[in-house]
C-alpha cells in the first residue's frame, strides 16, 4: 500500500470506532461473555504499576483499561486515535489525561514512561512493527511493555468453534448491542488474520524489546505478551 492508502485506511478505522463509541464497552462485555473484565484484570497485574510511575495506555478507547491506575492515584495517559472514543471517555472520566494520537507517531518525549501497554488495539494499527518501535522509543531503559491482544486458541477443536463464533455469531450478536454492527465484521476478520503467539513475540523482539514472553488467557483466545526495554 502507498502512504496515502495507509492514511485513508487509518482514517476509515478511526471513523468506524467513532460510530461504536457510545456502546463500545457494553458490546464488548456481551460479546466476550464477560471475559473482557478478567482479561483487563490480568493486564493490571502484569503491568504491576506503582505510585510514582508513569503508565502510557495506547488504544485506550473510552478509558476503561486506564481506570484501575487512575483509581490508585498512579499517573496514566490514555491515548487513542478515535475522537469519538475520547469524547465518551472524557465525559465519563474528566480526571484522566485523554490524548488524541496515532500509535505510529506518539506526541511524547523519548523514555518518558515506565510502562507502556495496549489492550485489543495493536492489531488496528497500520504498521505493527513501527508501532512497537514507537512504544519502545517512549519507554525508559528497564521499562516494561504489556500487550493484551486476541490470539490463537491452543486447542484445534476449540479453535474451529471459536472461528465459527467470530465469523457468524459475533456480527449477529453485535446487531443487538452495537450502534454499528457492520464494524464487528471488520473486527472479526482482523482477529482471524492476526499473528499467533510466537509470531507476535518475534515481532516484539525485532522491534527492539528484550525478555519477551507471553501467557495465554481463556485457552489462547487472548494472549498477554510482556517485554522489557533494554539498554
Amino acid at each position: 500500500m502507498t502512504r496515502a492508502q495507509l492514511d485513508k485506511q487509518a482514517v476509515d478505522v478511526a471513523s468506524m470506532f467513532d460510530t461504536v463509541a457510545e456502546k463500545y464497552d457494553v458490546t464488548n462485555d456481551v460479546l466476550s461473555l464477560g471475559q473482557d473484565r478478567r482479561w483487563r484484570r490480568a493486564v493490571v497485574r502484569a503491568v504491576a504499576a506503582r505510585r510514582g510511575e508513569r503508565v502510557l495506555d495506547v488504544a485506550a478507547g473510552t478509558g476503561t483499561s486506564s481506570e484501575p491506575w487512575a483509581d490508585q492515584d498512579i499517573e496514566v495517559v490514555p491515548v487513542d486515535f478515535s475522537l469519538g472514543m475520547l469524547r465518551v471517555g472524557r465525559r465519563r472520566r474528566p480526571d484522566m489525561a485523554f490524548t488524541a494520537a496515532d500509535a505510529l507517531c506518539l506526541p511524547f518525549a523519548d523514555a518518558g514512561f515506565d510502562v507502556v501497554t495496549t489492550s485489543f488495539g495493536l492489531r488496528n494499527v497500520q504498521d505493527t512493527g513501527a508501532a512497537l518501535r514507537e512504544l519502545r522509543r517512549v519507554t525508559r531503559v528497564g521499562g516494561r511493555l504489556v500487550v493484551c491482544e486476541f490470539s490463537r486458541p491452543v486447542s484445534r477443536a476449540f479453535r474451529t468453534v471459536y472461528t465459527e463464533y467470530l465469523m457468524r455469531l459475533l456480527p449477529s450478536v453485535a446487531r443487538r448491542t452495537s450502534s454499528n454492527p457492520e464494524s464487528y465484521v471488520y473486527l472479526a476478520e482482523s482477529i482471524r488474520a492476526w499473528p499467533d503467539q510466537p509470531a507476535l513475540a518475534a515481532m516484539i523482539e525485532q522491534a527492539g524489546w528484550s525478555q519477551v514472553g507471553w501467557r495465554n488467557l481463556s485457552g489462547g483466545i487472548v494472549a498477554l505478551h510482556t517485554a522489557v526495554a533494554p539498554e
